[in-house]
């Protein structure tokens, strides 16, 4: 095996601080508790750890605008709570990005904002 030049040391450190740079983000960045897609109001609903909700429609949604209620149906939320996961679908999303508007590459967002507009 290569020694990388980590020692017990230097790992232990790395570690610890990798752990205080994730309790920072999970005390200030948006986390979610619980996802589901509503059919009847047809929008994916986020339930954060602060309390408060935020929904959208699919439809705006690289990889999702296409999919299926039952498809849609199966969103997963990351451990840490910051992004969704929708296996069947290959989609994921971060949910920093999605409160901030951001459904999907740049390329995605220009095709839809013109379809909003």
């Amino acid at each position: 095996m290569v020694n990388s030049g980590w020692d017990e040391t230097r790992l232990k450190a790395a570690i610890a601080k990798a752990r205080e740079v994730a309790a920072v983000a999970n005390a200030v960045e948006p986390r979610a508790e619980s996802a589901y897609y509503d059919p009847s109001r047809d929008r994916v609903v986020i339930n954060l750890k602060s309390g408060a909700t935020f929904s959208f429609p699919p439809a705006l949604a690289q990889g999702l605008a296409d999919a299926s209620p039952e498809d849609l149906a199966e969103v997963e939320v990351t451990p840490s709570g910051d992004g969704l996961h929708w296996e069947k679908l290959d989609a994921d999303f971060s949910v920093p990005q999605l409160l901030a508007g951001v459904f999907g590459t740049a390329a995605w967002m220009a095709q839809i904002k013109m379809k909003v507009s």
